[in-house]
């Protein structure tokens, strides 16, 4: 097969690819926050979510995303609502509006920090109004939504919660040409910690990890990569991508919402600031 014949893309979300927990907490009173919910991985956990029966507060900068988010919960059927909030999370005013609207729906509770971007370059070629916005979307909001969110799920009557911060392999180790998206995810660490130090052990937090996610950002960046390095998209995911992995195949967006999912529940109440290491191996292992 030629490199033009080679074609990736994301799946389709079903139902059955869903974890589906029983828990105190996850029911129509609760409320959970997701941002980055108009695609990809932050879609499927804000469906996944609303699949426990869940209020969901739907957050991105992309409305016809967020409109396709909702739709897509409504054609599978799943119990939970899912409200969309438009939020620029560049906006520290749009970041408290995006908190209150889900203090307003019910008791908040969680908060899965999703939204992401990527920019390949080296350090020396890097753009630093893409680093700046890049370190604001996946680092400051992150920190800023966890201010806000923080006293509302303390105000509950348990004070039980968490909150969840979409990490990565990168804030484990570093690769070339992805720098400002290696600082940010190292960042989101720290973050997970320091939620976890000040929540009383009922507040917690934690961070997820996985390798490559069948996502339309990962689509576009094995695009880039493959334009950054001068190989073969294919080359991109087999050597590049996977090449170092034990298992030979790219998550899902559906399987990384479930390890948020379990990170909620009561199943995951020891799960305080840790790390969920889903990689397939690239971490432990090496060649």
């Amino acid at each position: 097969m030629s490199d033009n014949e080679f074609d990736i893309a994301e799946p389709e979300l079903r139902t059955a690819d869903l974890l589906v927990l029983e828990d105190p907490h996850f029911g129509p009173e609760t409320t959970a926050v997701v941002t980055g919910a108009a695609s990809g991985i932050g879609q499927a956990t804000a469906v996944a979510l609303a699949a426990n029966g869940l209020t969901i507060v739907g957050a991105d900068i992309d409305e016809e995303g967020l409109e396709e988010t909702t739709e897509l919960a409504e054609s599978l059927d799943v119990p939970g609502k899912i409200h969309s909030v438009p939020t620029d999370l560049t906006d520290d005013a749009d970041v408290k509006t995006m908190i209150d609207v889900a203090a307003e729906e019910g008791d908040l509770r969680y908060v899965a920090n999703i939204a992401g971007m990527q920019h390949i370059a080296s350090v020396s070629e890097f753009p630093m109004e893409k680093y700046d916005l890049l370190l604001d979307i996946m680092l400051r909001a992150p920190f800023l939504t966890a201010k806000y969110a923080m006293p509302h799920v303390r105000a509950t009557d348990d004070g039980v919660g968490a909150i969840g911060n979409m990490s990565s392999v990168h804030g484990h180790y570093a690769t070339k040409d992805k720098p400002a998206y290696i600082t940010a995810k190292h960042g989101l660490q720290g973050l997970t910690r320091a939620i976890a130090a000040e929540g009383e052990g009922t507040l917690r937090g934690f961070s997820v990890s996985v390798g490559y996610v069948l996502t339309p950002l990962m689509v576009n960046q094995i695009e880039d990569t493959a334009a950054e390095r001068g190989i073969s998209k294919r080359e991109v995911v087999e050597d590049v991508m996977l090449g170092q992995a034990r298992t030979k195949e790219m998550m899902t967006p559906a399987e990384v919402a479930n390890l948020f999912v379990f990170g909620f529940s009561q199943h995951g109440k020891h799960l305080n600031g840790g790390d969920l290491l889903w990689d397939g191996g690239y971490t432990t292992t090496y060649e």
